[in-house]
């Protein structure tokens, strides 16, 4: 999702954060015993897995499901869940082999069936979800899920239920790190109540994770209360989790404070300069497998026609990173050097020498490159986000200052705060949005293939800026074949060196997880994506 100028932007930012008022949120007590009562946002849609792709739906995903494979929530590592066995020899055909005793909360078996209707239902276009390229990779996607015209099947040829415990999965071509992707929540398997009466499972989803969802009501939150017949090894140590919605997390900070909230697992940028003070060893900051981006809108033709890129890299280069995130973020917040995260490590695929120039602060060259390019259309530039979540709003202005103060040509830069996070992504997925917009990107899964096939292959699952080159999805198609790991990676930074050049998005800094909490709890931790490890908090 940089002399004289930047003492005058860098102070308007701090002001920002010094004016900002906390609005919004619920204060209800947070010490029900035996309860984690946590901040939360509304997630922007019903809690299907596979029409789920952003963070607060995730985490209440995270708590309903398990699927084949797990994450290590310290090292990130696939490890086998529900899969006993995930066996092939060519990287293209593979066999699933279920544990046994696995059952969903309302009693039924979690059988091979249950993920290959699962998978199925999430790839049909007439389901319209969200995550249904996830599933491209397997034979027969085109027939249920095609570019135009009406589907040609319901299921896809590629999936084979052979006996309750196994499935065939055939992929259309081969993916040797296929069965790393499975621990993402799209893959999760679905009870037959799910079809037989979805609307009612809407209201009350069933999933096969540590927790049963108990209420919700929009606006105001959600009761996950603990499964007691949850036969994984996961299993939850406390007897629930409040989720609560904030529209600001100011005001969740307060909350929590003042012993209305047990865990904020967002700490805002104003609340930084006291957090440390404030909670002690009971603030967590680490790094995360988190990206910041600004994506430009390609689908508009007055960002995408030639000459643009150099505008959208002149932008880049007027962005001060360094001084925002030290000035905003205190130490929460790396400068950002490529398009994927330092969590993967460089063996991983990160490349601090990959952006280069383009997110090096330089406003004389900046302003060059704009002019060079057409100009900013219209001689502005908007960026919008959600500002209920994040501190979004405090690094917008900044990042506006420092672009006007770059430019020298007034307030060319403004921002558009959209309220809540459900609106804004509401208007991201169906592309009503004109100049750059946030676009962070938490990691579904530990690998670099994450940070760049979901967000610009030709037509994927995150791809709200509609950037599409053939090279870069040839790179990508022959990375994802590879056997040989080292080899992947080389091919999946070939295809990063297309974005360095192109610039469909400014990388802007990399994000640690950041969370606080209250005294009765402990064994608080984040996962390498920064969410909770809720089943393991404890409560005294």
């Amino acid at each position: 999702m940089r002399g004289a100028t930047h003492a005058r932007w860098a102070a308007a930012a701090v002001a920002v954060a010094l004016a900002a008022t906390a609005c919004g949120g619920g204060s209800d007590s947070g010490g029900e015993a035996g309860i984690v009562s946590s901040s939360w946002g509304d997630p922007q849609n019903p809690l299907e897995p596979a029409n789920t792709n952003e963070v607060q739906g995730g985490k209440v995903l995270d708590m309903l499901f398990r699927g084949l494979v797990r994450y290590d929530p310290a090292t990130g590592e696939a490890q086998n869940m529900l899969a006993e066995r995930i066996e092939t020899q060519d990287s293209q055909n593979f066999t699933v082999t279920l544990k046994d005793g696995w059952t969903f909360s309302n009693g039924e078996p979690v059988t091979a069936q249950s993920f290959v209707d699962a998978w199925n239902y999430g790839a049909d276009v007439r389901n319209k979800q969200n995550n249904a390229p996830f599933f491209s990779d397997i034979a027969g996607y085109d027939d249920v899920h095609p570019s135009s015209g009406d589907p040609t099947a319901t299921a896809m040829k590629g999936l084979v239920v052979k006996d309750a415990k196994t499935f065939t999965v055939a992929l259309d071509k081969k993916f040797s790190t296929w069965p790393d992707t499975l621990g993402y929540q799209a893959f999760s398997p679905l009870p037959k109540a799910f079809f037989t009466d979805h609307a009612a499972w809407l209201d009350k989803p069933v999933g096969n994770g540590p927790y049963t969802v108990d209420s919700y009501t929009k606006g105001t939150g959600m009761k996950l209360r603990r499964w007691d017949g949850y036969p994984g090894e996961d299993k939850a140590v406390n007897d629930g989790v409040d989720l609560k919605v904030y529209t600001d997390n100011n005001t969740a900070y307060t909350d929590l404070i003042s012993g209305n909230l047990d865990l904020v697992d967002d700490i805002p940028a104003q609340q930084l300069k006291n957090v440390k003070n404030d909670l002690g060893d009971r603030y967590i900051n680490q790094p995360a497998l988190i990206i910041q981006t600004l994506t430009f809108p390609l689908y508009d033709p007055q960002w995408s026609k030639p000459g643009m890129e150099k505008v959208r890299r002149g932008i880049s280069m007027a962005i001060n990173r360094d001084e925002i995130t030290r000035q905003i973020f205190r130490e929460t917040r790396t400068p950002a050097k490529d398009w994927t995260s330092p969590a993967l490590g460089e063996k991983g695929g990160f490349n601090p020498a990959l952006c280069g120039d383009a997110c090096t602060y330089d406003p004389a060259a900046a302003k060059q490159l704009i002019q060079e390019g057409g100009g900013l259309p219209g001689g502005k530039v908007t960026l919008t986000s959600n500002v209920d979540t994040g501190s979004h709003r405090d690094w917008m202005d900044a990042v506006c200052n420092s672009i006007n103060n770059a430019l020298g040509e007034g307030p060319v830069c403004t921002v558009n705060p959209v309220g809540t996070f459900a609106d804004f992504r509401n208007q991201q997925s169906s592309y009503k949005l004109t100049g750059p917009f946030r676009s962070g990107w938490q990691a579904d899964y530990p690998l670099i293939q994450n940070f760049l096939q979901p967000l610009y292959y030709t037509g994927a699952s995150s791809n709200y800026g509609k950037f599409s080159d053939p090279q870069f999805d040839k790179l990508v198609d022959e990375a994802n074949q590879e056997a040989d790991p080292a080899q992947a990676i080389a091919k999946f930074q070939d295809a990063e060196k297309i974005l360095a050049a192109q610039m469909p998005s400014i990388p802007l800094w990399y994000q640690n997880g950041s969370a606080g909490y209250a005294e009765r709890l402990s064994d608080v931790a984040l996962n390498q994506f920064s969410v909770p490890v809720y089943n393991r908090i404890k409560v005294s």
